[in-house]
């Protein structure tokens, strides 16, 4: 099993470079943001970074572990403009970046911004269409896409990435009938954000399931899940155990801001534990 650390939201700059620091330091195999405009939960006015912004900072300010966003909200950027972004940080890095890709959820940001938002099966839509449109980007010398959401006419997309044929694409998401389809035609990694070990176990099923239906092996794509890291951080070992026994290969813990760093170092001593676990 691989482990990472995500910093969730309401987080200072010294408190990202601080979970950076040790994410890099202490062998975490991942290390990640998240994509949001405004704040969780009732109050939506605590502070939130750009994503993309703090990912080249993560790219200089590590050497080691792989750094992503957990994950992008794919209606808040052009895919073929986000191509261009992960390629660039695809490079600065030497080639450490996960692509971390979902729908979108959060009505009241598109709202705020002027953006579509649209049902879940349009932003389901253009979430697939994306990943066409991405990878292409990555991967041919011109991309033509003619779609209800986007259209490309003979797009470049110089360089491509350093890692062949393109970064690990992670989608987040468990919806049954559409996500999980999705991530069988065209992830490499899928994740889980949050759930119990069962819940995990059964849509991983689904996904088997998806997997037959499009041609795909199914041991092709990673199962992750991402959870808070508990107050108690010793209770996170049967937690991770639990999750090892329905296949997960890799979990995320999140730390939260404010205490971000504290968290960030106990993990880092449940670290050895964690993976003989795995």
């Amino acid at each position: 099993m691989r482990f990472g650390l995500k910093l969730s939201q309401k987080a200072t700059i010294d408190e990202h470079r601080a979970v950076w620091r040790i994410a890099d330091d202490e062998g975490f195999d991942h290390c990640w943001n998240m994509d949001h405009f405004a704040a969780l939960g009732e109050d939506p006015t605590g502070d939130i970074f750009e994503a993309w912004t703090l990912l080249a900072a993560m790219a200089e300010g590590t050497t080691h572990t792989r750094i992503g966003c957990m994950v992008t909200g794919n209606t808040y950027r052009h895919p073929a403009v986000l191509a261009k972004m992960a390629v660039t940080l695809d490079h600065i890095s030497h080639g450490r970046l996960e692509f971390g890709l979902g729908a979108a959820w959060a009505e009241n940001e598109h709202r705020m911004l002027g953006l579509e938002f649209g049902t879940v099966g349009e932003r389901l839509d253009r979430l697939e269409d994306a990943c066409q449109i991405i990878t292409s980007l990555w991967t041919a010398p011109t991309t033509t896409f003619a779609g209800a959401h986007y259209q490309l006419e003979n797009a470049i997309a110089e360089p491509k990435p350093v890692q062949r044929p393109y970064p690990p694409i992670w989608i987040g998401g468990s919806g049954p009938k559409r996500t999980l389809r999705i991530v069988a035609r065209y992830a490499d990694v899928w994740n889980m954000p949050g759930g119990t070990p069962a819940e995990l176990a059964k849509s991983s099923h689904v996904l088997d399931q998806h997997c037959a239906d499009v041609g795909r092996d199914p041991a092709e794509i990673r199962r992750t899940v991402q959870v808070r890291l508990p107050e108690e951080p010793a209770d996170a070992l049967p937690l991770v155990e639990g999750y090892a026994r329905v296949g997960a290969d890799d979990i995320i813990l999140i730390v939260m801001g404010g205490i971000a760093e504290t968290q960030a170092k106990q993990a880092a001593t449940l670290l050895p534990h964690l993976r003989d676990v795995g």
